[in-house]
């Protein structure tokens, strides 16, 4: 069937697999001949979607949730608003922090970023309540329709959002990557490159930093030449310390994303997440004025900031990244990476695994 697949085109990126058998043309085709905005009944407006314990039917976080439409939160929404940029992320309250960093990574690359989330989706011509986004899986893409109704408290929304109010993409993005999992609650906890594979197709590789190689700095600066994604965080032990603030205001458990590495002086590396707060006067402050200017330093409200390799190397404790395929990078890009697929599968009970949330599980991966 995989091979008959594939002889059709069937889950390239021209012609993505229907998850769940849903045409996204030709339901919103349907949707404005008959004048009504769509309604996922796969993934409805339900506690369902939601989630199953902490989001489940006896939670209360869920008693006061409304499922809104965009329109109906504020006055001219607008799909993407001036471009998608690392700043239109905005974690809400959801423990999917791995999601958005690998989210914030993907706008980097407006190649990469347009084949998961389509362009020709707006609030205005052709709106009909119906939306639809990309991601890679097991070996093929798939198209994943949503509708955009929301959930909110208070008018607010409750998960993702961007810093402009009427900016949807993000929060329609992750809605739909919630529905692949099944509900918003199977997002909690993951690994950023679990993202980054599925936004791209990549083959990711890991370093933990106490047994990093000592070229680690070229590899990254290589991978980021060649395209590739790249998220770090700090592991905890204990479960009980994930999202606990570090003495330098790093948050243990948090996905962090790395979007460029230069150096000037000195080895640096820009990172998106939670503000830290532990550059030394003799590192960032010594820099010259036309020195911070190359490295474009941004102001502390977008979670952004710089920091020499060094702090990084003491501060986090992985780094992930994801290497993507020649086919997810521009056609003049001069690096580029080779690659060669083998097919098989994870056999349930034996060589089957999960993310951070079952570690020892993921440990028996073959």
């Amino acid at each position: 069937m995989a091979a008959q697949q594939r002889r059709d085109g069937e889950g390239s990126l021209n012609k993505p697999v229907r998850f769940n058998g849903q045409d996204f043309c030709f339901q919103r085709q349907e949707c404005l001949q008959t004048k009504n905005l769509f309604e996922d009944e796969s993934f409805p407006a339900t506690v369902e979607s939601l989630g199953f314990k902490e989001l489940g039917h006896k939670s209360n976080k869920v008693k006061n949730i409304v499922w809104k439409r965009p329109k109906e939160i504020c006055e001219n929404p607008q799909f993407i608003v001036g471009g998608a940029s690392r700043t239109d992320i905005c974690q809400g309250d959801l423990g999917d922090c791995w999601l958005l960093a690998a989210i914030a990574c993907l706008t980097l690359n407006e190649k990469l970023l347009y084949r998961v989330v389509p362009q020709e989706q707006s609030f205005s011509e052709g709106y009909a309540g119906i939306f639809h986004f990309q991601f890679w899986r097991y070996g093929d893409w798939v198209d994943v329709v949503i509708d955009d109704r929301i959930p909110t408290f208070n008018n607010q929304l409750v998960f993702t959002k961007s810093a402009e109010r009427n900016e949807f993409w993000s929060a329609l993005l992750e809605k739909a990557y919630a529905k692949l999992h099944g509900s918003y609650e199977a997002l909690k906890g993951g690994n950023t490159t679990e993202a980054m594979e599925d936004f791209t197709g990549g083959v990711t590789e890991f370093y933990e930093m106490k047994e990093a190689p000592k070229e680690l700095y070229k590899i990254m600066k290589k991978a980021l030449e060649r395209g590739s994604l790249m998220g770090c965080s700090i592991d905890s032990l204990v479960p009980a310390r994930f999202e606990t603030r570090t003495v330098t205001g790093l948050v243990k458990g948090h996905a962090y994303s790395v979007t460029a590495v230069e150096e000037v002086t000195q080895k640096m590396l820009r990172t998106r997440g939670v503000r830290w707060s532990g550059t030394a006067p003799g590192e960032w402050t010594s820099l010259s004025k036309s020195e911070k200017e190359k490295l474009q330093h941004q102001s502390a409200e977008d979670g952004e900031f710089w920091m020499s390799f060094e702090d990084f190397k003491k501060n986090y404790t992985k780094i992930e990244i994801c290497n993507l395929t020649p086919d997810a990078l521009e056609d003049d890009k001069i690096h580029k990476w080779t690659v060669s697929v083998n097919e098989g599968r994870w056999v349930r009970g034996c060589s089957a695994g999960g993310c951070r949330n079952y570690p020892g599980i993921t440990s028996e991966n073959k």
